[in-house]
C-alpha cells in the first residue's frame, strides 16, 4: 500500500505548488490591491439604544399586551417588553412628552406634548411611527384622557375648556364644554387649567373635570349640564374613581386626601391628611402636596397585606408625596394604604410618576392590582403587591449603565468567543441577589427577534467612581457580565490641595483591553493602571510607580548662557548614524536611573509621593507629589481582573503634570506606553520598571525643528479659529485644544513590528507616537530573548529618527500589510491562568507568538506594509519601508475628525471609518482613500459625544447619547438589511378580557353601566370645530402601514364573519327544514284523526 501510494507524488505538482504559494505572497503594489468594498455596502443607521430613559416626565402601561412606554424632556420615547424587546423613537423634535395614553390592546398610543401636538403612534410595526398629529393653536393643551374602546380622546386646555378628538381621523369634533358653562353661576373667578379628566365608570355619559383651583365638575354628556359640583379648599392635584362608580378621591397640594360621593355635592366624605401629624402648638404639620393617587378595588383575599401576608379585600389607596415639610432631606416615597394599615417605600430619587397595574383593563371591574411602576428621575421600581413585605422585582433591563456617571467607552464586536463566558463566570451575575421577588417580571409583553448576530459583542464602559463594567452587547441586547472596582486600589483622597486636581480623582477616561491574552490598561486623569485576568483569587501587593514627564521648550537656543540639559543616554553610540537622540534601557547607568522614576512597593513608599532625583536650578529639589496613593500591604483579590501595577504622575511644585491622553499595552513585548500632554512614558511590565519619561520636545532631538513645528501649527490653528464646529477639548476626549497648542501632547499610541528607517529589510518592534501638532514618531525597541533573559536583560528604547508629519492632531494609525489585510496587534498569545506562577516569580510561561504576516524578510528591499494615518484634517496611507505616501485625502477643512479608526468591515475588507465634528459620518476604502459614504448623521453638540465615541469592527460603532443611554449605530448595509428581523415584536394579537358581568338585580334596577353613543354626541351632528383652533398634520410615516394592517384586521374579521354568518345560515336552513317537516307531520296526524273520529263518530260502544 505504501509503494502505490509513492507513485501517486509528484515531484513537478509539488514544484507547481511551491511556486504557486511563493507568487500568492509575493507582495503586491498598492494598485494591485483589489479591494472589495463598494459604496452600496454602506449604509448608515441607528439600532438600538440601552439605559435608562434620560430626564423622564411621562409614563403609561398598556395592561393587556403588557408593554410600558415611557416619555421624556428631549421627545425620545421608549417602548419596553419583555427583557429583550426595546424599541427607542424621537417625535423629531426636542419637546416634553407630557402624558402617554394607550389604545389597550390596539397597538398604538397617543402622546401629547409640550409644544401643544397630539401624536398617534402605530406600534405594529418593528419602528414605532407617527400616524397622524394635531397642533392646538389657541389654547394649551394640559390633560388628555381616553376611555377604555374608545376612539374619542377628551382634551383639556389652559382655558378651563375640554374639546374632544375623533382618534381614527384626528379631526376635532364640535362638541365643547365651556368652562363658564360648566362652573357655578356664583363663581367670579377664572377656574383655572383643567387638570383631570375622567368618564364615571358606571356611566360613560357623565364625565369627571377636575380645575386646578379645585373646582369638580361632574358632567353630563348628553345633557350638556352640570349634575354635581363640587369645590374643595385646597388647589387640585389628580382624582381616581373607585371601580363601583359612586365615589372618587381627590389628592390636594396640602397633603390631603378627600372622598366625594357622586349625587351628594358641597362638602366631601370624608378628609384626612395621612402623614400629617400633630405639632407643639396642637395644629397639624403642613404636608407636601400629593401629586398622584390611585384607588383600586380588590376581590374577595386576592392581595396579601404588607406585615402578616394575610388575604384582604380592602382597597388599595396609592399615592405619591404627601410627606411633612419639617423633616429636611426627606426622600421621596409611595405610600400604600390598604384598610388600617399604611405602608410607606422610601424612594432614591424623585418620583416622576407611577402606574398601578391591574388584572383588566375595565374600570368598573374589580382591579386587582399587583404591583407597581415607578419611574423616578434616575431609574425605574417595580413593586410587587401580591408579597409580604412589598418587595421590588429585580430590574432585567440595563438601566444601571449611569449608577455612575459615564466618562469612557470601548466598544469590540466580533471579538473572542471565549471572552463572554470568562467574564461571566467570574461576574456578580451568575450570584442571585436576595430581597427581591421571586416572581417573573411584569412587564412581559412583546417577543424576540426572528434572528440574531452570529459573533459576539462587548461594551466596556468606565465611570466617575471608578468602576469598570463590561457588557454582553451581543444583537440588539445589552446585559452586565463583570464589575470592576478599581478605587479600592487607593488610599481614600484627603481634602483637595493640589493645584488643578480633578473632582473625581478615581475616574476612568482611558480603557485598553488586549483581547486575546485580556490585559487590561485603564487611565484616569493622572494614573494608568495595568489588570490581568485570572479565573481564581489571589492576595497581592499591587507595585507602583510614581513618573515625571516634564515639558520643557526652550526658544533662545543660540544663547550661550543656556545650558539645556540633555537625554540620559543609556547605549547612546549603538544607533548615532540614524538620527536618535540616544536610548533608554531598563538597567541603564547610575546618572540615567537619577531621572527615572523608581519601582516603589507600597510599604516603602516615600510620603512625598516622588521619587524622581531632578533638581532645579538653585540646587533644591522640587516638592513632588501624587493625587492618589495606593493602598500599602497585601489584600485578597477575587477571580476576575487583577492589578498588576499602577503609574503615578507626579505633581512637580504643586504644578499639574498634564492629563492622559493615549495609552496602550503590548503583551509579547511586556510593555506599556502612556502619553499625557506634555510627553512620554514607557513602563516594561514585565521588570516593574520605567524605561523612558520624557516630554514630547526630547522625543524630536532637535529642538529646533520642534520649535518651528510649534510655531507652524499654532499658525495653521489660528486659521480655523472661528470654525463653528470647534470647541474647547478636554483630555476626556483624547483631542487636543484649537486655543491652546502651547505644548505638543501624545494623541496615538501604537506598538507593532515594522519597518522603522528607509531601506530596512527587517520589520523589527518598534513604538510609532503620534502627537497633537501632527508629527508621528517612530521609536525603535529592542527586546531582549524571552524566558529568563526577559527577566533579567535591560529593555533598550531609542528613537528612530523617523517623522512623519500631517496637518492636525493624529488621531489613529494602523497597518496593513501588503495584501491590505490589518496586522493584528502582537500578543503574549491566547490567555493562561498563571496567577499562581507569577505569585511565585516564576519565569514567563508563554514565548511570544510569532506573527503570521506576508513575507518581510528577504533581502529585496520592495514595500511590503502600509501605515495608515488619520489626523483631525487628514488621511494618508505610507508605504514601508519606502516612506512614500501613494494616497492621502483631505477630510475636512473648516471642522474636524472627533473619532477614527481602521476597522474590518467584512472579512479581510479593511477601510477607514471617521466621525467628524460637523456630524457626518464618512468610510474610506483602504488602502485607495476613496470616499465610500460621507453623510450628516450627528452633529457634535456634546463633549460627552466626543469622549465616547467608538467605532468597532463589522460596521458597528456606538456612543452615550445622553449621560444615562448608550446609542449604537452601524455603517453596514448587510446589517441594516438584516435589522429589521433581530429587533423584537411590540404588538402581538391578544383577546382583549371580557366586561365584567352585572348581577340580576343590578340589570333589574339599572345599577349596572349604562350604554352611550358617543358617535351620535361626538359625530358630525355635533356641528364644526372652531376654525383655527387646531391644525391636523399628516405623519411622517406608518399611515399606510396602520391602514393596511386595519384593513387585514378588518378583512379578516369580515371573512370570518361572512364564515360564522353561512355557517349559520346553513343550520337555520336545517333548522326550517326540519320544522316544516314536523309541520307536514303534524297536519297528516291531525287529518289521520279527525277521519278517525268521523268513523266512529255514531258508533256505540258495543259496536266496537
Amino acid at each position: 500500500m505504501a509503494g502505490k501510494m509513492a507513485k501517486k507524488f509528484n515531484i513537478r505538482g509539488m514544484f507547481d505548488g511551491l511556486r504557486q504559494s511563493v507568487s500568492s505572497s509575493s507582495p503586491k503594489s498598492e494598485s494591485d490591491i483589489e479591494e472589495t468594498i463598494r459604496s452600496e455596502d454602506i449604509q448608515v443607521a441607528k439600532t438600538v439604544r440601552h439605559g435608562f430613559p434620560y430626564q423622564p416626565t411621562a409614563m403609561a402601561f398598556d395592561s393587556v399586551q403588557h408593554i410600558l412606554a415611557i416619555g421624556t424632556k428631549s421627545g425620545s420615547l421608549r417602548i419596553f417588553g419583555q427583557p429583550g424587546v426595546d424599541l427607542h423613537c424621537h417625535h423629531g423634535a426636542d419637546v416634553s412628552v407630557l402624558q402617554i395614553l394607550f389604545l389597550v390592546n390596539e397597538g398604538a398610543l397617543v402622546t401629547f406634548c409640550s409644544d401643544d401636538n397630539i401624536h398617534l403612534w402605530n406600534y405594529r410595526q418593528k419602528r414605532p411611527e407617527i400616524v397622524h398629529s394635531l397642533k392646538f393653536q389657541r389654547e394649551r393643551i394640559t390633560c388628555c384622557h381616553l376611555s377604555f374602546q374608545s376612539k374619542w380622546l377628551y382634551v383639556g386646555t389652559d382655558k378651563g375648556n375640554v374639546h374632544v378628538v375623533n382618534i381614527e381621523s384626528f379631526s376635532l369634533s364640535g362638541y365643547v364644554i365651556m368652562w363658564n358653562k360648566a362652573i357655578s353661576l356664583s363663581r367670579k373667578t377664572h377656574p383655572g387649567p383643567v387638570l383631570h379628566l375622567s368618564d364615571c365608570p358606571l356611566d360613560p355619559s357623565k364625565l369627571l373635570i377636575g380645575f386646578e383651583c379645585g373646582a369638580i365638575i361632574f358632567w353630563d354628556l348628553k345633557n350638556k349640564s352640570a349634575d354635581c359640583r363640587h369645590q374643595a379648599a385646597e388647589p387640585l392635584r389628580s382624582i381616581s374613581w373607585h371601580s363601583e362608580g359612586k365615589q372618587f378621591m381627590s389628592s390636594h397640594s396640602d397633603g390631603s386626601l378627600l372622598t366625594w360621593n357622586v349625587k351628594t355635592p358641597g362638602k366631601p366624605a370624608s378628609i384626612i391628611t395621612p402623614h400629617a401629624k400633630p405639632g407643639k402648638d396642637g395644629k397639624t404639620e403642613q404636608c407636601k402636596p400629593i401629586t398622584k393617587v390611585e384607588w383600586k378595588s380588590v376581590r374577595n383575599g386576592l392581595l396579601r397585606s404588607f406585615w402578616h401576608g394575610l388575604r384582604s379585600s380592602d382597597p388599595l389607596v396609592i399615592f405619591s408625596g404627601g410627606m411633612s415639610y419639617d423633616r429636611a432631606g426627606r426622600t421621596p416615597c409611595i405610600t400604600v394604604m390598604t384598610g388600617k394599615t399604611t405602608t410607606v417605600l422610601e424612594m432614591e430619587h424623585t418620583v416622576i410618576d407611577f402606574v398601578v397595574m391591574c388584572e383588566t383593563p375595565w374600570q368598573n371591574d374589580f382591579q386587582d392590582p399587583y404591583a407597581i411602576v415607578v419611574l423616578l428621575q434616575n431609574d425605574l421600581v417595580v413593586i410587587d403587591l401580591t408579597s409580604p413585605g412589598y418587595p421590588c422585582f429585580e430590574n432585567p433591563y440595563p438601566m444601571d449603565i449611569h449608577e455612575s456617571p459615564v466618562t469612557a467607552c470601548q466598544y469590540f464586536a466580533d471579538c473572542q468567543t471565549d471572552l463572554i463566558p470568562a467574564l461571566y463566570s467570574v461576574g456578580s451575575s451568575k450570584q442571585k441577589r436576595s430581597g427581591f421577588s421571586e416572581k417573573r417580571w411584569p412587564i412581559k409583553g412583546g417577543e424576540w427577534g426572528a434572528s440574531t448576530c452570529s459573533y459576539p459583542e462587548i461594551v466596556v464602559t468606565g465611570h466617575a467612581d471608578g468602576t469598570v463594567k463590561f457588557w454582553d452587547a451581543s444583537a440588539v441586547t445589552l446585559q452586565v457580565l463583570y464589575k470592576l472596582k478599581t478605587a479600592k486600589l487607593f488610599e481614600k483622597p484627603k481634602n483637595r490641595v493640589l493645584e488643578g486636581q480633578e473632582d473625581d480623582p478615581f475616574a476612568i477616561y482611558m480603557i485598553y483591553l488586549d483581547q486575546e491574552s485580556r490585559l487590561l490598561t485603564l487611565a484616569g486623569a493622572t494614573h494608568v493602571m495595568l489588570f490581568k485576568f485570572s479565573k481564581s483569587e489571589a492576595t497581592l501587593e499591587v507595585p507602583s510607580l510614581d513618573v515625571s514627564i516634564v515639558y520643557e521648550v526652550f526658544d533662545d537656543l543660540d544663547s550661550p548662557e543656556l545650558d539645556y540639559p540633555k537625554p540620559s543616554l543609556g547605549v547612546a553610540s549603538q544607533h548615532n548614524h540614524s538620527g536618535s537622540m540616544g536610548s533608554h534601557s531598563s538597567n541603564a547607568s547610575d546618572s540615567a536611573k537619577q531621572s527615572k522614576p523608581s519601582l516603589s512597593v507600597l510599604s516603602q513608599q516615600q510620603k512625598s509621593g516622588g521619587s524622581m532625583g531632578s533638581y532645579s536650578s538653585d540646587g533644591t529639589r522640587p516638592e513632588q507629589m501624587t493625587a492618589l496613593r495606593v493602598r500599602p500591604g497585601s489584600r485578597k483579590y477575587p477571580a476576575g481582573y487583577h492589578p498588576d501595577v499602577v503609574c503615578l504622575l507626579t505633581w512637580t511644585d504643586n504644578e499639574h503634570p498634564g492629563n492622559v491622553t493615549s495609552i496602550c499595552t503590548n503583551s509579547n513585548y511586556g510593555l506599556l506606553a502612556f502619553g499625557n500632554e506634555s510627553g512620554l512614558a514607557i513602563v516594561d511590565i514585565v521588570q516593574k520598571s520605567c524605561l523612558l519619561n520624557l516630554g514630547t520636545p526630547d522625543l524630536y532631538g532637535f529642538k529646533e525643528n520642534h520649535s518651528h513645528l510649534l510655531h507652524h501649527q499654532h499658525n495653521n490653528h489660528n486659521q480655523h479659529k472661528n470654525d463653528g464646529s470647534s470647541f474647547s477639548r478636554s483630555r476626556s476626549s483624547s483631542m487636543s485644544s484649537l486655543e491652546n497648542v502651547s505644548r505638543e501632547a501624545i494623541q496615538c499610541l501604537v506598538f507593532t513590528d515594522s519597518y522603522t528607517r528607509k531601506f530596512d529589510n527587517f520589520t523589527s518592534p518598534c513604538l510609532w507616537v503620534g502627537t497633537s501638532l501632527g508629527s508621528v514618531l517612530v521609536i525603535v525597541l529592542n527586546l531582549p530573548p524571552s524566558g529568563d533573559q526577559r527577566l533579567t536583560q535591560p529593555v533598550i528604547v531609542s528613537p528612530s529618527g523617523t517623522i512623519f508629519r500631517l496637518k492636525g492632531p493624529i488621531q489613529c494609525m494602523s497597518f496593513l500589510d501588503c495584501n491590505g489585510v490589518i496586522i493584528p496587534t502582537l500578543t503574549s498569545g491566547a490567555w493562561r491562568d498563571s496567577a499562581r506562577d507569577e505569585m511565585k516569580n516564576s519565569k514567563l510561561q508563554s514565548t511570544p507568538q510569532k506573527l503570521k504576516l506576508s513575507p518581510s524578510s528577504s533581502t529585496e528591499v520592495t514595500d511590503r506594509q502600509f501605515a495608515i494615518i488619520c489626523s483631525e484634517k487628514q488621511a494618508r496611507v505610507v508605504s514601508l519601508p519606502s516612506q512614500t505616501c501613494p494616497y492621502k485625502a483631505r477630510i475636512s477643512e473648516n471642522s474636524f475628525v472627533v473619532k477614527a479608526d481602521v476597522v474590518n468591515l467584512r472579512g479581510d475588507s479593511v477601510c477607514l471609518a471617521c466621525y467628524v465634528a460637523n456630524g457626518h459620518i464618512m468610510v474610506y476604502s483602504l488602502p485607495s482613500l476613496k470616499l465610500l459614504l460621507d453623510i450628516d448623521f450627528l452633529p457634535l453638540s456634546d463633549l460627552r459625544v466626543a469622549r465616547t465615541f467608538c467605532f468597532s469592527n463589522i460596521g458597528h460603532a456606538m456612543y452615550m447619547c445622553s449621560p444615562t443611554e448608550l446609542q449604537k449605530i452601524t455603517y453596514s448595509a448587510e446589517f441594516c438589511d438584516n435589522l429589521s428581523e433581530m429587533l423584537g415584536e411590540l404588538f402581538l394579537p391578544m383577546e382583549t378580557p371580557e366586561p365584567p358581568k352585572q348581577g340580576f338585580f343590578k340589570n333589574l334596577f339599572g345599577g349596572g353601566p349604562s350604554m352611550l353613543d358617543r358617535e351620535e354626541l361626538f359625530g358630525e351632528s355635533s356641528g364644526k370645530s372652531a376654525r383655527g383652533l387646531a391644525t391636523r398634520v399628516p405623519g411622517s410615516g406608518g399611515i399606510q402601514g396602520l391602514q393596511s394592517q386595519t384593513q387585514a384586521t378588518v378583512a379578516g374579521e369580515v371573512s370570518r364573519a361572512r364564515q360564522l354568518l353561512s355557517e349559520r345560515g346553513e343550520k337555520l336552513s336545517g333548522v326550517s327544514e326540519r320544522t316544516e317537516e314536523m309541520a307536514m307531520q303534524a297536519e297528516a296526524y291531525s287529518n289521520t284523526a279527525h277521519q278517525i273520529m268521523l268513523k266512529y263518530k255514531d258508533k256505540k260502544w258495543y259496536q266496537f
